[in-house]
């Protein structure tokens, strides 16, 4: 690797490594305003939320009328998707952000794809599954990745909880980083764990291709891939190949 890639390289990872740790500096860009900019209308109370109606419940989720009061005091009412399966004090699942090293190889992703009956499609993810009771997010992260991919891995870095799709849902997520020796034999020829109803196939996925690789697979395939998994690509990307430009700010 080039001395210049092996510093993008290690910027990325350090960037990584600093999950849920704060700092003094913020990143701005440049010529950007970060005054809060005005509403049409001004804001005169604090919103929230006043109460939750169980519309329809099933096993795995339940549809809520939430009314609420907005920033100018108007009652509103909201629909609402929540998990049944929520439990006390932690987020609803993890995310897995997993990393293959090997001797004499290039560094992989390691990723799934699966059917989604929501999407009448395959998906390309992260490996991903919720948080048992009494589970960490780095021992849900290790058991689902064990199980899903029969990789076992190391916690390197966990974000803080996050959401993942506001506008409907209340569900979020802690995105763990993983790293896995590939050259230990429990890892060499691994076997995935899955439940009786579970399909899923493992990718290995080049982490200086990341992108390219998605993008060649979406041209082959009628599959979807998730929008986290994408925007890190971009990110990969943008930190290996063109660290100085911003391509997304471009007029």
């Amino acid at each position: 690797m080039h001395g210049s890639q092996y510093k993008v390289l290690n910027r990325s990872i350090n960037i990584f490594s600093g999950f849920g740790q704060t700092t003094k500096s913020s990143f701005r860009f440049p010529g950007h305003n970060t005054n809060k900019m005005s509403s049409p209308s001004k804001a005169t109370t604090i919103p929230h939320v006043v109460k939750e109606e169980v519309i329809a419940s099933g096993k795995w989720l339940k549809l809520e009328k939430t009314t609420y009061v907005d920033p100018v005091g108007t009652t509103r009412i909201w629909e609402t998707t929540k998990r049944t399966t929520r439990q006390t004090g932690a987020a609803d699942g993890v995310g897995i952000i997993a990393l293959l090293k090997r001797t004499l190889h290039k560094d992989c992703v390691v990723m799934v794809k699966q059917f989604r009956p929501p999407m009448d499609c395959c998906t390309l993810e992260f490996p991903a599954g919720l948080i048992d009771e009494g589970e960490s997010a780095e021992t849900a992260a290790l058991r689902e990745l064990k199980e899903e991919t029969g990789y076992k891995g190391e916690v390197v870095g966990v974000t803080p909880v996050t959401c993942l799709d506001p506008g409907l849902s209340n569900c979020t997520t802690q995105i763990v980083m993983v790293n896995i020796n590939g050259d230990d034999m429990e890892n060499t020829d691994p076997t995935q764990q899955l439940g009786e109803l579970e399909f899923v196939d493992v990718l290995l996925i080049p982490l200086d291709e990341f992108q390219k690789k998605i993008d060649d697979l979406m041209k082959k395939e009628k599959i979807v891939v998730d929008s986290k998994v994408y925007i890190y690509g971009m990110g990969m990307s943008q930190a290996f190949f063109k660290p100085n430009e911003l391509r997304v700010l471009k007029q």
